[in-house]
């Protein structure tokens, strides 16, 4: 018998590869076997499609049965692969035509009774096959408002497999995709309901103009919490390519809704301080899964309490805070998760933390072995830090009303146009994304608006990656005041933001 074949996705991370599954009858006494790298639950997809295939009105064949997974060295985990080789199994022994296979990926795994339950990974699974130069795709009819986000591909919905043979044989058209919906923005927190804090609050306002990473050290109750969950208010709207990648992530999690999937709103992650490594920034058994590191991509990383997290799980974030991204190796392969996000830390000064400071019972030693969890590579790496004060009155001061989040967000808006502007020749669309020698060479700052900052080195204060961080701060601070380009007066006011001091 002619070898059937059908295609579907193998996910490494979030690269896709075009998986081709062959069907083999023949050769040798009945019975079934899967070749290609299977992970546990991929061979148990033999017995699925038997079922399946049996209950969807169908004949399995009674011959030697051999599976293949091309690319035979690649691992291929999980159920999506159940569809691919329910139908090259039936295009093996001739019960449906191959014509309409070719071109054509199949997503789905199979129930016992023939229906075709979604999974995960649609949407970056599709995003890989579009590249491939697939032209088609299946998918489970559950998954159809997932995979209408993907252009270029034209997308079809199953709910059981019995649909998919007959769309094979011309009997019936499968469903189709709905437009996805607009959705109204979700509403965020306003920064107006923040009492007092000015220094936190300008230095919010400079985190979200240049996409730089804050600690917020204080005690309980001052508005750290507040205030970093209103950051996200201040951001701009992800770009279509971002939503896509952010969205993409959110997929292999499962976590996309059916109304409204494509996320275009900076996202926001609070792990509670238990969270264990793997979990924060990746890993598992085979091949790694994503953190919630790149659950936060294109968004916002919030820390509370960050020195009860311990000094692995904190150093742990060290590479993805210079690089944006994780590389995660194990044994079966080495997988890339995106991690390009604003990293928010919240503290105590100490470990009883009262809420004024004259009623702190720890000793010197006791406060220092505290913050000194937070280790001096990750602060390095924190480009502004922000000491909070307890509030004397809970009443405006001078009748004078906070700012709200929309007037400030015009501000924030105003300064990346300037650094978009600026950086677009470069590829880079905000201040912390300039390397080192872009802003050495080529944005170089006269001597004198450098002079502190040289002074700073020459002493051992600051460090040559806390000195980038400065040129940094200093261009965004010259952003947000419609300035050319920074002077020694914003050199210092970004020097200041990095006292060690405020940690």
């Amino acid at each position: 018998m002619p070898i059937g074949r059908a295609w579907s996705v193998a996910l490494v991370g979030l690269d896709g590869r075009l998986v081709e599954v062959e069907a083999d009858l023949g050769g040798g006494l009945p019975g079934i076997k899967l070749v290609g790298l299977p992970d546990a639950g991929l061979r148990e997809a033999k017995d699925r499609v038997r079922s399946a295939i049996r209950n969807s009105g169908q004949h399995w064949p009674e011959d030697k049965l051999t599976l293949g997974l091309f690319p035979a060295n690649l691992p291929k985990l999980g159920s999506g692969y159940d569809l691919a080789i329910a139908v090259a199994v039936l295009a093996s022994a001739g019960k449906v035509p191959a014509t309409r296979l070719l071109g054509t990926v199949l997503l789905g795994e199979l129930a016992l009774d023939g229906r075709v339950r979604e999974i995960r990974g649609v949407l970056p699974g599709l995003l890989a096959a579009r590249k491939a130069g697939v032209k088609r795709a299946i998918v489970p009819s559950h998954s159809l408002f997932e995979a209408a986000l993907v252009d270029g591909v034209e997308v079809y919905g199953a709910a059981r497999l019995r649909d998919v043979v007959a769309w094979l044989e011309g009997e019936n058209a499968l469903a189709r995709p709905d437009p996805p919906a607009e959705a109204a923005p979700p509403g965020v927190p306003d920064l107006a309901d923040v009492i007092g804090q000015p220094e936190a609050r300008w230095a919010l306002e400079v985190a979200a103009a240049g996409g730089h990473h804050l600690l917020l050290t204080g005690p309980p109750g001052v508005g750290k919490t507040m205030l970093a969950r209103r950051l996200p208010g201040l951001l701009p709207m992800l770009t279509a390519e971002e939503s896509l990648e952010v969205t993409a992530v959110h997929s292999v999690y499962g976590q996309l809704s059916p109304i409204t999937p494509l996320i275009k709103v900076p996202p926001f992650i609070a792990p509670h301080h238990s969270v264990s490594e793997a979990a924060l920034i990746g890993g598992g058994a085979g091949i790694a899964t994503p953190g919630l590191v790149s659950q936060a991509h294109r968004g916002v990383l919030f820390l509370d309490e960050a020195a009860e997290f311990g000094a692995q799980r904190l150093d742990s974030l060290r590479t993805a805070l210079e690089e944006g991204e994780v590389r995660i190796a194990r044994a079966r392969g080495s997988v890339r998760y995106p991690a390009r996000f604003q990293l928010i830390m919240a503290t105590n000064p100490c470990p009883c933390a009262p809420p004024r400071e004259t009623d702190c019972s720890c000793s010197p030693t006791q406060r220092r072995r505290y913050l000194s969890r937070l280790s001096g590579p990750l602060l390095d790496r924190v480009d502004l830090r922000v000491r909070l004060r307890p509030l004397t009155a809970m009443s405006r001061h001078e009748g004078r009303e906070p700012e709200p989040t929309e007037v400030v967000r015009k501000r924030v808006l105003a300064a990346r146009d300037r650094a978009a502007a600026r950086w677009s020749a470069h590829g880079w669309k905000t201040n912390a994304e300039a390397p080192g020698p872009a802003l050495h060479r080529e944005f170089a700052l006269p001597p004198g608006a450098t002079a502190l900052l040289d002074r700073s080195l020459e002493r051992g204060a600051l460090t040559a990656r806390g000195a980038d961080r400065c040129l940094r701060i200093a261009w965004t601070l010259a952003d947000l005041a419609e300035a050319g380009e920074p002077d020694a007066d914003h050199v210092a006011a970004a020097l200041e933001f990095r006292d060690r001091r405020a940690a």
